[in-house]
């Protein structure tokens, strides 16, 4: 009996001296661009990496939050947090808008923290039609439901779009073509 429990005892110490997991941070809940990180909005999640030099695209937890943290991208609740997620107020630098599309042109895997690519449709002469980007690597800050959306018309979806405040042009371009249906929303994986 001395000799399976000496055996349970040493099988778990090397178990657990073979733990290669390392915290790091991950959002508590869903967090928006430009929002400041403060150690409230943080959790700390053990995690392996099959490539250690992926562990340099995190924030360890076990070392103190850097001060002055804003999100330059949102964030998903659970969601890891990648170092270049973060910068300054300054680099944060976005808008956000609301635009709402029919369901059926969201891409259904299109979340808070997912980066889209806006097209918009011009509608020509005899028929054709042309497409163009019009802004790219936008983040979608959040992406209500149907169901989350109280008094949603006609199966519609939102999306909150945090879009760089330096791209007035752009986005004066997409807010016009969103009044009549031309704006187009492309998932970037």
């Amino acid at each position: 009996m001395a000799l399976v429990a000496a055996s349970v005892v040493a099988g778990a110490r090397i178990v657990g001296a073979a733990d290669d997991s390392v915290g790091v941070w991950a959002a508590a809940r869903d967090l928006a661009a430009g929002d400041e990180v403060e150690a409230s909005d943080l959790v700390a999640r053990r995690v392996s990496f099959d490539d250690p030099g992926d562990l340099d695209r995190y924030l360890l937890a076990a070392e103190p939050l850097p001060d002055d943290l804003h999100l330059v991208r949102g964030l998903g609740g659970g969601e890891l947090v990648p170092a270049a997620a973060l910068g300054s107020a300054a680099d944060a630098g976005t808008v956000s808008v609301s635009l709402s599309f029919p369901a059926e042109e969201v891409p259904t895997g299109v979340q808070p923290g997912s980066v889209v690519d806006l097209w918009v449709v011009d509608e020509r002469r005899g028929g054709g039609s042309k497409a163009s980007p019009v802004l790219t690597d936008v983040v979608v800050v959040d992406a209500p439901s149907a169901r989350d959306t109280l008094g949603a018309v006609g199966g519609g979806r939102q999306l909150v779009l945090g879009v760089p405040a330096d791209e007035d042009d752009a986005l004066a371009a997409v807010l016009a073509a969103a009044s009549s249906g031309a704006v187009r929303v492309v998932g970037r994986g």
